[in-house]
Parts: structure tokens; C-alpha cells; sequence
């Protein structure tokens, strides 16, 4: 069994399809012998990431609503929330500051560590290549979907 940290730009490809759905999906199937943690805020990254898909037209808007419905119902049963804390916040300022990560990329990577600090083992999974870099700097083992069309 692996144990997995999904940040936004890896969960939102088991809704809406993109290089590296067919992996992720299969990472994050219910009968996947796997753990998957996520930040608490990959709640409101994954419904602002769709909603954007919609209105831009990328995503129709039947299909929007099925992406958001399942999105929601399996953020309770299939996922393992972190929790955002003020001493999160601060290492993920620190993080920020060190290897010039966005915000939210700041506190996906201090919420990825908040769990390798008690999971080893810990794989982070991002498409996010200034995230990956920054993770691999920390000592995290890194998977990147869109290297799995």
C-alpha cells in the first residue's frame, strides 16, 4: 500500500479529463489499496479550477456539475483532509519565501510535509512543476501525473 499527498493540479484530473486522468483515476480508485491525503483548500482550488474550466468553455456545463458532484462526495469518503493551522500557514510563508512557490503551492508543500513528518513514505502528486522541484528540494518523493498519458 502507498500512501499519497494529491495536490490540486493532481486531483483535478480524476474529474476532468487531461493528460494523466487515466493514472490518476486509477491511483484513486475506491479498491485501490491506497492512502490519499489532501489540504483542506484543495476543496476550494478543485471547485475554482472547474468553475474556470466552465466559463472559459473547456467544460460544458452538464459536465461541470458532474465533475464538482463527484468531486464532493469523494472529498469525504475517499480522501484524508489536512488541516490548515496557523503553524502550517507560517511554514508554508517560509516555504513561499525559500524556493518562490505561489501561496496555495506553499501550503500544498507545508501540508505534504506536515504528513512525511509522520509518513515517510509520503509520494506527493502534482503537475505542478515549480511545486515538484520545491518538493524534491524538501526530500519528497515526487510523481508528476502528466509524465503517465
Amino acid at each position: 500500500m502507498a500512501i499519497y499527498f494529491l495536490d490540486t493540479s493532481a486531483v483535478i484530473k480524476r474529474y476532468v479529463k487531461e493528460i494523466g486522468t487515466a493514472w490518476v483515476q486509477a491511483l484513486t480508485l475506491p479498491t485501490a489499496p491506497h492512502s490519499h491525503f489532501l489540504a483542506r483548500i484543495t476543496w476550494v482550488e478543485t471547485i475554482s479550477a472547474v468553475t474556470r474550466r466552465e466559463r472559459s468553455g473547456h467544460l460544458s456545463p452538464p459536465g461541470a456539475a458532474g465533475a464538482l458532484s463527484d468531486f464532493q462526495q469523494d472529498f469525504g469518503r475517499q480522501y484524508i483532509p489536512v488541516e490548515i493551522s496557523a503553524a502550517l500557514i507560517g511554514h508554508a510563508g517560509s516555504l513561499a519565501r525559500l524556493h518562490a512557490l505561489r501561496g496555495y503551492d506553499a501550503v500544498q508543500l507545508a501540508a505534504a510535509l506536515e504528513v512525511r513528518a509522520k509518513i515517510p513514505s509520503l509520494i506527493l502528486v502534482s503537475a505542478d512543476a515549480a511545486l515538484n522541484t520545491a518538493a524534491a528540494a524538501e526530500g519528497l518523493q515526487v510523481e508528476d501525473p502528466n509524465t503517465h498519458p
